[in-house]
């Protein structure tokens, strides 16, 4: 007996999903069935329903319970599938009080647990030793958000922005680098907007640089997806840190003006690229991914091109990209719509393209020596995210690597020239 989880997407769901397990065995849960859904597409939703389905079948005692930003936007949806046991809302999902009905079976009134989520005003401090199986470790450092793009559901499943503070995330990756973790990611739902609702209003670069300050034994620090219309001056400086790693992945989501003011985003395409290009600036081996929207509505194909050149232009490498995806509520899901078809066959050409920068990247780090993080028995990443094929070390080691070569994968670093 014992508790799953099944998460999907972001980096934010996979902490949180560690969070819940340990709540939920704190309230004495000791057999279910955790799925952690995402609300950013519709497919997102639909491969949530189908994995509970598949639950259902493979483990047809087992209490299913749901949770996460699609159960908070469409509670009820969930709750009508006979496979479904307990819905609970983004917030209470990380309350012990809140398994406890499913721990010592008492009765629901209804099954669907779910309250208003634009009420909450704080997110707690969730002290966990890492991610099982896992060499880095991520610490969520804000919840929610309080802009309105017109695509997006997600303020409606998370809630308005809200920011852990400061020196209780110090405290926490003190305690994660003394469980052996060499490396930690910054994570939230919108965390260039960190600090607006404590005292003093820090920022997201005021909390990078103590972090570096206050953690001197901290080998690496990443930095989870950025709106860079938010980077603040302190966020600049902290970027020259070494510690600090060379990738950054942008919310950017299209490289046309117009759709850009479509999506009701607070950054033009020259706001970006300035951006970027300040970063390389500070950090000339900085690299960068970006989410990308394709087929938006109203979007041309002279829209669609002006994306395609600012990959290039931008030199971004790691792309995200999604076919839009209509979610109902949202001002984008009345506008006029590109057909399905033309979406997916631009987001085919976009990931095309990524995967062509990627080889780019890869190709111009041959030769050199990368400092790697082992995941896993034979892979690890560079600082700049890459992964490198190494043949020494354990799960959490850092190593110095030569890389004699490419793979489709990424690189690959020889026994031979791998040095602790």
């Amino acid at each position: 007996m014992s508790i799953e989880t099944i998460t999907f997407g972001c980096r934010l769901n996979a902490y949180e999903s560690e969070v819940m397990k340990a709540e939920a065995q704190k309230s004495g849960l000791d057999n279910a069935i955790i799925i952690n859904t995402c609300a950013v597409t519709a497919e997102a939703v639909r491969q949530a329903k189908q994995s509970i389905r598949k639950a259902r079948r493979d483990n047809p005692e087992t209490p299913i319970i749901v949770t996460g930003c699609a159960a908070q936007t469409q509670a009820r949806d969930f709750g009508d599938m006979a496979e479904v046991n307990l819905v609970i809302g983004n917030n209470d999902k990380l309350k012990s009080e809140s398994y406890r009905p499913i721990a010592f079976g008492v009765p629901l009134n209804d099954k669907v647990q779910v309250n208003d989520i634009m009420s909450v005003t704080e997110t707690a401090s969730h002290l966990i030793d890492g991610l099982d199986g896992r060499a880095r470790a991520f610490v969520q450092v804000q919840n929610g958000c309080d802009h309105r793009c017109t695509f997006c559901i997600i303020p409606y499943g998370r809630g308005p922005s809200r920011s852990v503070p400061m020196g209780v995330v110090v405290d926490q990756i003190k305690r994660l680098v003394d469980n052996g973790y060499g490396e930690v990611v910054l994570t939230g739902v919108d965390i260039t907007s960190y600090g607006g609702d404590l005292p003093g209003a820090p920022t997201l670069g005021a909390l990078t640089q103590a972090i570096l300050k206050h953690v001197p034994s901290l080998p690496r620090l990443r930095i989870s997806s950025i709106d860079s219309i938010e980077a603040d001056p302190a966020l600049y400086e902290a970027v020259t840190d070494p510690r600090l790693m060379p990738h950054l992945h942008l919310s950017l989501q299209s490289g046309d003006d117009m759709i850009l003011k479509r999506m009701k985003r607070r950054h033009s395409r020259a706001d970006a690229l300035a951006i970027v290009e300040k970063l390389r600036g500070l950090r000339p081996d900085m690299v960068f991914g970006a989410d990308i929207i394709a087929g938006f509505p109203t979007e041309t194909d002279a829209m669609f091109e002006n994306t395609l050149h600012f990959v290039t232009e931008a030199d971004l490498t790691y792309l995200h990209v999604f076919p839009f995806s209509p979610r109902e509520g949202t001002p984008a899901a009345k506008m006029p719509q590109v057909s399905r078809r033309i979406g997916k066959e631009r987001a085919a050409r976009l990931r095309a393209l990524g995967e062509t920068q990627f080889t780019k990247l890869c190709a111009s780090r041959v030769g050199k020596t990368e400092t790697v993080l082992v995941e896993r028995d034979g892979m690890g990443r560079s600082e700049q995210f890459i992964p490198v094929a190494v043949e020494r070390g354990r799960p959490g080691d850092i190593v110095r690597a030569q890389i004699d070569g490419t793979s489709p994968d990424g690189l690959i670093a020889r026994r031979d020239k791998v040095a602790a």
